[in-house]
């Protein structure tokens, strides 16, 4: 898996988020999920010229991101995407494909040929398995709509045929060799779907249907509405932080206003949802299934420096619970921050980290470097071999050893 990083907000604003709309805010009347039926049955293919040349370029796309190096290829995680999506996917479910790129930001796409392309951000955000099927429902609804034809028919009077072939053709460089440059190449991906400019009415018609697809697969479809709250707490607390407006290029530059958004998918929810029906939202399941990479998805996260965002999203994901890796990266938020009292702050969370049997070893080093900074060298000591009996052989064992005196 890549380590490598890239600033967020660059890649939002080169188009890895934006994969519709920069529309202005006109309004439009809320769309009924009981209004929603899919336009495409199992096993799709064009038949207009316009769009099987269309398909051949995005086939061009999907086997340059397939060989991408930026994709994590863990066989467990792909299987149960691949599971997922087509559960959630309606008649043309079998006929999906899903990549999951280390990417550590919320995005998720939705190609016209049929496959997704959606970010390891994503799976950190998502609280259970039914947010997450939320965001790929209203995906896969985009297809089932068949909005990216009609709006590539639009797009198309207005865009060089032969720009759009080279941005796809640019797409191959995030095949070889890793480096910041490929995330750039494969935020590409966002650019080249956001000449299908969805509109707000499109959007809201994924939203509907996303509820209606959730529903029928038997998981809370109000946690479509969570999710969009979840980010929209986000953003602003980023924004927040930063003493900026949202940035340009958000997701919510592309759909309809939040609020508006909100109160649509609520009553969405309240619609589709049967009375006495028992709904799961899968959060144990889910749990498990990204466990051996949680750490990894924390770790992105905290390192992107935008402290207002992580410590709203760890804050969020505690809900259902704190533990020691969530402590732990709480301290490092502030670690890494460094600013007048961080040190207190990172300090107190270091040591509320090592309480938990889940804590991870870097928890316990920090929480000895923390220790020997306050003069209690023997509690250090305790810390610093619990560290070296989880890191038998740390990069920094010797110096640890040395530390212990």
């Amino acid at each position: 898996m890549c380590r490598n990083h890239v600033d967020r907000r660059s890649l939002l604003i080169g188009g890895g988020v934006a994969a519709a709309s920069l529309t202005t805010g006109v309004a439009h009347a809320r769309v009924r999920p009981q209004d929603m039926v899919p336009l495409v049955g199992p096993g799709f293919r064009p038949t207009d010229k316009d769009e099987q040349g269309l398909w051949q370029l995005m086939d061009r796309a999907e086997e340059e991101i397939a060989g991408s190096n930026l994709l994590i290829k863990d066989p467990a995680l792909t299987g149960y995407l691949g599971d997922l999506i087509e559960k959630v996917g309606g008649p043309a479910a079998k006929d999906f494909r899903i990549y999951l790129a280390h990417i550590p930001d919320f995005n998720a796409m939705m190609f016209p040929s049929g496959f997704s392309v959606i970010y390891s951000g994503l799976l950190l955000r998502a609280r259970n398995e039914a947010q997450l099927a939320g965001v790929i429902a209203h995906e896969t609804a985009h297809f089932l709509r068949r909005h990216m034809i009609r709006s590539w028919r639009d797009q198309r009077r207005k865009t060089d045929i032969f720009a759009i072939g080279s941005m796809v053709a640019g797409v191959g460089g995030a095949a070889g060799g890793v480096n910041v440059g490929d995330f750039v190449q494969l935020a590409q991906l966002g650019t080249i779907l956001s000449l299908f400019t969805y509109s707000r009415g499109m959007e809201a018609e994924a939203d509907a249907m996303g509820a209606k697809l959730l529903a029928e697969t038997g998981y809370p479809p109000i946690e479509m509405a969570n999710v969009w709250e979840q980010l929209i707490g986000e953003e602003a607390a980023s924004a927040r932080y930063r003493r900026k407006r949202r940035r340009r290029g958000s997701l919510f530059d592309t759909h309809p206003s939040p609020d508006s958004r909100m109160a649509d998918l609520r009553i969405s929810a309240a619609e589709v949802t049967v009375p006495g029906r028992a709904y799961d939202n899968r959060r144990a399941q889910y749990l498990s299934t990204i466990a051996p990479i949680r750490q990894m998805l924390l770790d992105d996260q905290v390192k992107l420096n935008d402290p207002g965002a992580s410590t709203y999203l760890i804050n969020t994901l505690a809900r259902d619970g704190w533990n020691g890796l969530m402590r732990f990266y709480e301290g490092e938020i502030w670690r890494l921050r460094n600013r007048p009292g961080d040190d207190v702050r990172s300090s107190q969370s270091y040591a509320a980290a090592v309480i938990y049997p889940d804590a991870p070893a870097d928890a316990f080093r920090w929480h000895g470097i923390s220790l020997l900074k306050a003069g209690r060298s023997g509690e250090a000591r305790t810390a610093f071999a619990r560290y070296l009996t989880m890191k038998p052989d740390a990069p920094d064992a010797a110096w640890v050893r040395q530390m212990m005196g």
